[in-house]
């Protein structure tokens, strides 16, 4: 979800005026992936490089998050969607949003339509760190450790591996997002700013991806 601010400058507009468009294009997406029967989706709401912008946008983003949270669970709960976290929750994130993340979830954890996890204060490097940290505190033999072993780690070890990964704005990088799971994902960058995000973009790009055909390192 990339480029709410570059939009916002582009209309002399302040930044949080392009984060709160991109709640609208959050939103679509989501409604895009129900209409066509997509299990899981996985966005990036917070990495933890964020915490480096500046304080008054930290703020923002914070608030923000947690107000979104708790205006739309009710509204994806209704829609049969689950509602998932992953990223480090124990480390710098306030009391009061862990609060709502967790009421977010217990609200939708039985529900068996779409599977929407955000990614907040995550970073791919810092999951593996951990994930690291945790097979060693097992107790495991280095002769034990495997790609499965590794995978059963990590944040949520029931997430697929994704098949697309989308990224507006026109940058051509991964940024620290899901490093381990996306070794076979197939990568589609788009010009689009995420706020002019649609269903019928999201669509577009699905139809995209059927059209690759996937080696997974194979010819």
């Amino acid at each position: 979800m990339d480029g709410n601010g570059r939009w916002a400058e582009q209309r002399q507009l302040q930044r949080t005026e392009g984060h709160l468009r991109g709640e609208e294009a959050l939103f679509e997406c989501i409604e895009g992936a129900i209409e066509i029967g997509i299990p899981w989706l996985t966005v990036y709401g917070f990495s933890t490089e964020n915490w480096n912008r500046p304080k008054k946008e930290v703020q923002f983003l914070i608030n923000f998050n947690r107000e979104t949270i708790r205006k739309r669970r009710d509204e994806l709960h209704e829609r049969n969607v689950k509602i998932q976290f992953i990223g480090r929750e124990n480390w710098r994130v306030p009391k009061g949003l862990l609060n709502d993340m967790d009421k977010a979830r217990d609200l939708t954890k039985e529900n068996t339509g779409l599977i929407f996890t955000i990614a907040f204060n995550y970073g791919g490097r810092a999951e593996l760190v951990d994930a690291v940290k945790a097979i060693i505190r097992s107790g495991i033999e280095e002769t034990k450790v495997t790609e499965n072993r590794i995978s059963k780690y990590l944040y949520d070890n029931e997430m697929p591996e994704p098949d697309l990964i989308l990224r507006t704005s026109g940058e051509k990088r991964l940024s620290n997002f899901l490093l381990w799971q996306s070794a076979y994902s197939e990568l589609l960058f788009l010009e689009d700013l995420w706020p002019d995000f649609t269903r019928k973009t999201f669509h577009q790009a699905v139809k995209e991806y059927q059209n690759r055909s996937r080696r997974f390192g194979e010819l």
